[in-house]
C-alpha cells in the first residue's frame, strides 16, 4: 500500500504553476508595451495631422480638417474629430491595438504664437524689438503686429 503522504510530482505542478505565472506577466507586459507604442502612434498622428491643418486654417474648417485628414490616415490613424476656432485647430486620432480589442486616442492643438520670449529682429531695424508677453497674438479682428510690438511701427 502506498503512503498518502507521497509528494512525488509535486515539483511538477508547482512548475507548472510558476511557468502559468510567467506566461501571464509576459502577457500583461506585452500588452502594456502595445498600448504605449499605440498611445505614441496616436500622438504623433494628432500632431502631423494639427500641424499640417494649421497651416489651412485661414481657409476654413472643412479645408483644415481635409488636410488633417489626410495627414492623419497617412500616419495609420483614425480622426475622431477636427475642430476649428479662429486661426487655431484641434485634432483627436484613434490608433487600435492588433493584440488587444482597444484603443488608445490622442488630442493635438496647433495655432499662432501668442508670445514670442527675448528679442525679435527685424529686418532692416539694427535694434532688437520685444513682443509684449501679453499680446492676444494675431487673429482676424484682433490687434495688428504693428500694435503687439512694444515699440510701435517700424519705420
Amino acid at each position: 500500500m502506498r503512503r498518502l503522504r507521497d509528494d512525488r510530482g509535486a515539483a511538477s505542478i508547482l512548475m507548472l504553476a510558476v511557468g502559468l505565472v510567467l506566461v501571464g506577466v509576459a502577457l500583461i507586459v506585452v500588452t502594456g508595451g502595445a498600448a504605449r507604442v499605440a498611445r505614441h502612434q496616436a500622438g504623433v498622428a494628432a500632431d502631423f495631422g494639427a500641424l499640417a491643418g494649421g497651416a489651412h486654417t485661414i481657409e476654413g474648417q472643412a479645408t483644415a480638417c481635409a488636410v488633417a485628414r489626410r495627414y492623419v490616415e497617412a500616419n495609420h490613424a483614425r480622426m475622431l474629430s477636427c475642430t476649428v476656432e479662429g486661426l487655431e485647430i484641434v485634432v483627436r486620432a484613434e490608433v487600435r491595438l492588433r493584440i488587444y480589442p482597444a484603443s488608445a486616442d490622442v488630442a493635438a492643438r496647433a495655432g499662432p504664437i501668442i508670445a514670442v520670449p527675448g528679442p525679435v529682429l527685424l529686418a532692416g531695424d539694427p535694434r532688437p524689438s520685444r513682443i509684449r508677453p501679453d499680446a492676444e497674438g494675431l487673429r482676424p479682428g484682433g490687434p495688428s503686429a504693428a500694435d503687439i510690438l512694444e515699440d510701435g511701427p517700424v519705420r
